[in-house]
């Protein structure tokens, strides 16, 4: 995916995640679980699109840095946090614009999924980040990809793409499965520690219309997987 893909639809994209269910009823509510507290943390958003998870950590009063690859991302996320937070136009795929141990905390929501090599993203994110530091992200749950394409092979690192319709706008999005040793293997490799791993249910508070019809009783569904890393 080129790095200004979501330029297009930035402003659709941001308008749907402000109220949507996978977003602001289940991913930031997750990520914010597993921050805990966050006062006088110095946290990297990488991959922040319009800032929405950057601002709810800055109210709670960390000290926020973002990136995204997107141009007009960076221009809603600028909007959004003011001129007292940092939002530059980087590329996790490329290397950080920040200085070794920088930050105490980075949040990766829904990003690394949209990458085929985790090993260069993944160094240096573990290079801004302080020894004893958390790296805290969400990305596509590898089970998902047999569920939905059960002729596929669920141990086979591989691409496909889907259409999504954001406030009306409907674009093509790629993303790379792998399967789970995949990821928890790039993880050590690039000297972090699994802390935790979690498959949390959606917010209480979510609306109900938003929530599949035949969920039933149920509290929880396949959607995303997430993680607590530690920096050793």
């Amino acid at each position: 995916m080129e790095a200004d893909h979501y330029d297009g639809f930035a402003e659709a994209y941001a308008r749907q995640n402000e109220t949507g269910l996978f977003n602001a009823h289940y991913a930031q509510p997750a990520m914010l679980d597993l921050a805990g507290e966050v006062a006088g943390r110095r946290i990297l958003d990488a991959g922040c699109g319009a800032g929405p998870l950057a601002a709810a950590l800055r109210d709670r009063g960390a000290e926020i840095t973002g990136f995204d690859s997107s141009p007009a991302m960076v221009e809603l996320a600028r909007r959004r946090l003011g001129t007292g937070t940092d939002v530059l136009v980087a590329d996790l795929a490329e290397q950080l614009p920040f200085a070794t141990g920088e930050f105490d905390d980075a949040v990766v929501s829904l990003v690394l999924h949209y990458l085929e090599d985790w090993s260069g993203p993944l160094a240096e994110l573990r290079r801004v980040v302080r020894a004893g530091g958390r790296l805290i992200l969400a990305v596509n749950h590898p089970v998902i990809r047999p569920v939905v394409y059960p002729d596929e092979d669920y141990f086979v690192t591989s691409s496909y793409t889907e259409d999504y319709t954001f406030d009306g706008h409907t674009v093509d999005l790629t993303f790379w499965h792998r399967p789970l040793h995949a990821m928890t293997d790039a993880f050590t490799r690039a000297g972090f520690r699994i802390a935790v791993i979690s498959e949390p249910p959606f917010s209480p508070d979510t609306p109900r219309e938003l929530l599949p019809p035949d969920l039933g009783d149920r509290t929880s569904f396949l959607c995303f997987l997430f993680f607590v890393l530690e920096a050793v």
